[in-house]
């Protein structure tokens, strides 16, 4: 039971580094025609991004079961935490940051304020490329994302188009500078 429950654990810390990657390398590449969805404001519940929630649940789902029923431990485990991460992601990206749930809470302090400014910041840019902070769950410290931003775009960003992380227009696109939610 208890090298169930680590590997549960270490799914849900791996399918952050998994995510990661598959968000720089995978979404913000080859697989932007699914993401682009995400980086665009909003119309209706759903976007095209959502199929990787979809993908990845199926990958789970075939895990618990493979697992569980036909007898190849620990695979069960391995979906299970695939599992628990998705939902820590809905919480964390799809409701916090996004918002898409029914109610509106914006963090003020701590981790939850930190992962909540590095996602809008991965926002802040147009388009797949120069983009910061590819992480779900992780969230670099805000300032070094902040500097990273400006090197990757030789200065402050400049930003016409609404907040495609709420969808409304950004106020601090008139500071010339990426959102921080202070």
């Amino acid at each position: 039971m208890l090298l169930d429950a680590f590997i549960l654990i270490l799914t849900v810390v791996l399918m952050e580094v998994f995510s990661i990657v598959a968000h720089k390398y995978v979404m913000h590449g080859f697989g932007w025609a699914w993401h682009r969805s995400h980086h665009e404001p909003r119309s209706g519940w759903f976007e095209k991004n959502d199929l990787y929630a979809v993908v990845f649940a199926g990958v789970a789902i075939a895990l618990i079961y493979a697992g569980a029923t036909l007898g190849h431990h620990p695979l069960e485990w391995i979906g299970a935490g695939m599992t628990a991460y998705g939902l820590l992601y809905f919480v964390a990206h799809d409701g916090l940051v996004h918002q898409r749930w029914p109610f509106r809470y914006v963090p003020r302090s701590g981790y939850l304020k930190r992962l909540y400014q590095a996602h809008r910041m991965h926002h802040a840019v147009s388009g797949k490329d120069g983009a910061v902070s590819f992480g779900f769950l992780y969230a670099p410290p805000v300032e070094a994302l902040k500097r990273r931003l400006h090197a990757l775009h030789q200065g402050p960003l400049r930003r016409r188009h609404p907040d495609a992380a709420t969808g409304r227009p950004d106020a601090s696109a008139a500071h010339s500078r990426p959102p921080d939610a202070n």
